[in-house]
This record gives C-alpha cells, sequence and structure tokens, in this order.
C-alpha cells in the first residue's frame, strides 16, 4: 500500500474488471524475500520505485482469503498475502499502471477502498489497514 501526507492511498483499477479498485500485489519470486517481491511488483505493476516511495512498516501477520469457486485455479484456492506499507516522498507522485492488470488509479481514502475491493478480499483489507480506517 502507498500512501501520502494527506492520508490518502494509491488505489488501481483492475484492467479485466472496470469499476473494481485494488492495491498492488503479486507472486514472491524463488529466492526472493517477501520485501524484495513488494519492492519489484510494486515496480511492475505501478511504475514506483526507491525515488518515489519509502518503505514505513509491515503488517505484522500474513492474511490469508479463499477464491470463490469461479476463481480457483487448479490446486490454488487463494492467497495468502503479506502487506507492506510504503509513504510517498511527494503527493504528486504520479504511478504508471502496467497496462495488463491495472489501467488507472487515484488517490482514495481507506475505507472507500474498503467498500470498492472484491467482497473475497475485503476481510484481508479490513484486517491489514484496520489501523488506517
Amino acid at each position: 500500500m502507498v500512501s501520502n501526507s494527506k492520508g490518502r492511498v494509491l488505489a488501481f483499477q483492475r484492467t479485466d474488471y472496470p469499476g473494481q479498485w485494488q492495491l498492488p500485489q503479486g507472486g514472491i519470486d524463488k529466492g526472493e524475500s517477501a520485501v524484495e517481491g513488494a519492492w519489484r511488483e510494486l515496480k511492475e505493476e505501478t511504475g514506483l520505485g526507491r525515488k518515489h516511495v519509502r518503505l514505513v512498516g509491515e503488517y505484522p501477520d500474513w492474511t490469508v482469503y479463499e477464491w470463490p469457486d469461479g476463481a480457483k485455479r487448479g490446486a490454488r484456492l487463494g492467497q495468502a498475502q503479506r502487506w507492506f506499507f510504503f509513504e510517498a516522498w511527494d503527493d504528486e507522485v504520479e504511478p504508471t499502471p502496467d497496462g495488463v492488470e491495472f489501467d488507472d488509479w487515484k488517490w482514495v481514502k481507506v475505507p472507500w477502498l474498503v467498500d470498492q475491493v472484491v467482497e473475497f478480499r475485503k476481510s484481508s483489507y479490513q484486517r491489514a489497514l484496520s489501523a488506517l480506517l
């Protein structure tokens, strides 16, 4: 999650589901730590890196959710996520959505984002972002 000094977070619209907003996320490659994966995924999906944001925290636990029946893929039943909190160096920073997973972005209040996220991810968002709600 990327926040700014105005208490807003960057939300990204999914290309495959217009009107559905979420935070960047991704997997951890072999040999990569969770934080290394977070930096890589942030760069790949949003174009943001160390010159745009700084790492300010990490949620202490993994959050886990199960995908609904239509979203399950083979033996994969859901996701376990590690949450990292980044802060923009400059409130005017503009990400560049990858065009593959995300096609738009905006600064939003956390409660709005939690309301917009797909239902099966909502509990993870509420849990990890509870201090910001």
